[in-house]
């Protein structure tokens, strides 16, 4: 079992940048993807951005320029860094991982959430 563990989400003036982690730990043979989501309440979660075990990233075009994912591989932990935050940021953010385990089963797994609030 893996638990994903999230920090660094709040409340933020427009403009104004945070930088959320999200750590996982467990039986974890091998991470293939991570990556951020977002939800608004009565909204379908969105990808915000992810990262291969490769390096290669992908962004959501309404954070391009603005946000950045990175890695610990060590620690097995990704980051997502969110400069120049507008009102329209404010959401859950949630990590995923595809994590394959010890076991030999792969799937994907979210942390618990952070709450991004940004105000104008």
């Amino acid at each position: 079992q893996v638990q994903l563990v999230e920090s660094g989400g709040g409340l933020v003036q427009a403009g104004g940048s945070l930088r959320l982690s999200c750590e996982a730990s467990g039986s974890i043979r091998r991470i293939n993807t991570m990556g951020w989501y977002r939800q608004d309440p009565g909204k379908q979660r969105e990808l915000v951005a992810s990262v291969t075990s490769g390096g290669s990233t992908n962004y959501a075009d309404f954070v391009k320029g603005r946000f950045t994912i990175s890695t610990n591989n060590v620690k097995n932990t990704v980051f997502l860094q969110m400069n120049s935050l507008k009102p329209e940021d404010t959401a859950v953010y949630y990590c995923n991982f595809h994590i394959t385990y010890t076991s030999g089963s792969s799937y994907p797994t979210w942390g618990q959430g952070t709450q991004v609030t940004v105000s104008s």
